[in-house]
């Protein structure tokens, strides 16, 4: 006797013989048909235990029997498959109450393993009213790979959640893409998306920044600002490259995270904390756990539910969509209409793409803009990664021109650069006020503290090196918390720890 009854809606009679065999021999009972109709007038019925069904039916979405059949029969489980594979698709199956969503193609196994779990799950508590489900234009993420499809599933079950999330990935990959969507698309999608890059902000900025400060908390504090904490208020937080963050500032983000509550530098009332937290880093931070740069309990109470996104490499099945959808994105900015051949996205597939995503999309807007051809054919593409030297002869990947250059090692370079990071991390808003003396403060400290070292800790030859009264440099040991040690083996500076590479 069959242990449960399966209707099942496919509108391709191979994938319904294909499947109805597998839940067949899997013990079920099976009920299959071509269109929605029929199986509406099944569940009017009373009939099967689970419903599967393809969003795409001849004679309706799938997805909109969804609401219909958790009204007229609550615990009822829906599995919802889909060829269409996008983040809408998954997000809105999810929204509608749907029990799983599973893009094609898919494993038979998955599919009888999905059916099990959810004929013995406990009961569904009648109708799920969730906001309305998201358009499926402009779409933030793009990709069919199974990679994606995973990262898609992923973000439609947090959605509905205020869980903290960990991105991780290499630089380029799009991980505030990922940050963005879980906004976009989740309950708290009407109130700001604030994001702040931490490998931008000087150390002695970041606590101001996140938490804001009362005026006169320190020296060029001329009035009152608000943190990051207080912009993002009933919103989306995203702390882009968590893992640069001083040890210090972390020790205030855990405080937060536990109590709800911070305190703005300078302040006495605490302010409630109100935001989701995504934060995002391209280090491990495993790693800078055991190095002792990167708090344990903070990455536990971060960590809740960690996503994954993959090396462009990884999914070069991908590039072709992204491609397309680059050079829409291209012509609606104004530049010329264009096409690649098939050989010549075929090329871009087999690129290795160190700069990932990032990479591929800077690529198709020079392609667009130089190139006075519609069609852009695999000779041009060549042409443009041989001069950017992203492939060597082997199609390894070589040094990034970007990182070498006479600007590059200059100090006046790497300062401007850092700034120039740093005020763009404002989006287009200006910083709180005493911003000069925080950034003097913020280049004093790692002058003084590498020139102690140079002297071993000689106060004397360390003034003498830098141009300073021997007293002026005592003041300003004593105002920055240096400690000097005079043991060469030992020679460590308070709040000193290297920081990571920025994105």
């Amino acid at each position: 006797m069959a242990e449960a009854t399966i209707l099942l809606a496919d509108d391709d009679r191979s994938i319904r013989t294909v499947l109805s065999h597998a839940l067949v021999r899997a013990g079920y009972d099976v009920k299959a048909t071509g269109n929605a109709a029929t199986l509406w007038s099944w569940i009017q019925d009373g009939a099967g235990d689970m419903v599967i069904t393809d969003v795409i039916l001849p004679d309706q979405n799938g997805l909109d029997l969804v609401p219909r059949i958790r009204k007229l029969r609550p615990s009822l489980r829906v599995i919802v498959m889909s060829a269409q594979n996008t983040l809408a698709t998954a997000v809105r199956a999810t929204e509608r109450g749907a029990f799983e969503y599973l893009p094609k193609p898919f494993d038979i196994n998955e599919l009888v393993g999905v059916v099990k779990r959810g004929l013995t799950a406990s009961p569904a508590n009648g109708p799920d009213r969730r906001a309305e489900p998201a358009p499926d234009d402009g779409l933030p993420l793009i990709g069919r790979s199974p990679a994606m499809q995973e990262i898609y599933r992923t973000l439609a079950r947090l959605m509905p959640t205020d869980l903290s999330v960990v991105v991780t990935g290499e630089s380029g990959t799009g991980k505030e893409l990922i940050a963005r969507a879980l906004h976009d698309y989740g309950k708290r999608k009407n109130r700001p998306f604030v994001a702040i890059n931490m490998a931008a902000i000087p150390r002695d900025l970041i606590e101001s920044e996140l938490f804001g400060h009362e005026k006169g908390a320190f020296t060029g504090a001329d009035s009152r600002a608000p943190g990051r904490f207080a912009q993002a208020e009933g919103g989306t937080l995203f702390l882009d490259e968590i893992g640069d963050m001083p040890i210090e500032a972390q020790t205030r983000l855990l405080r937060v995270l536990q109590q709800g509550e911070y305190l703005p530098v300078g302040g006495r009332s605490p302010m409630r904390a109100n935001v989701r937290i995504v934060a995002a880093t391209h280090r491990d931070l495993r790693t800078l756990i055991r190095q002792g740069l990167f708090r344990e309990d903070l990455f536990y109470r971060l960590n809740v539910v960690p996503i994954r996104v993959p090396a462009l490499r990884e999914r070069p099945e991908d590039i072709p969509d992204l491609v397309d959808h680059f050079l829409a994105r291209a012509e609606a900015e104004g530049l010329p209409r264009k096409t690649l051949d098939e050989a010549a996205v075929a090329r871009l597939a087999r690129a290795r793409w160190p700069g990932n995503v990032r990479e591929l999309e800077n690529l198709i807007r020079r392609l667009a803009a130089l190139y006075s051809e519609e069609t852009i054919t695999t000779g041009i593409v060549e042409a443009e990664l041989a001069d950017r030297d992203l492939v060597d002869r082997d199609g390894a990947p070589t040094a990034d021109p970007e990182d070498s250059g006479e600007e590059a090692g200059s100090i006046g370079g790497s300062v401007e650069r850092h700034l120039r990071a740093y005020f763009d991390a404002h989006d287009g808003k200006l910083p709180a006020s005493g911003l000069y003396a925080r950034v003097i403060r913020e280049v004093e400290r790692p002058l003084i503290e590498l020139a102690l070292a140079a002297t071993n800790g000689n106060q004397l030859r360390t003034a003498g090196m830098l141009g300073l009264n021997r007293n002026t440099l005592r003041k300003k040991i004593s105002d920055l918390g240096i400690d000097v040690v005079r043991d060469r083996r030992m020679a460590r500076f308070r709040g000193s720890a290297p920081g990571g590479e920025g994105t």
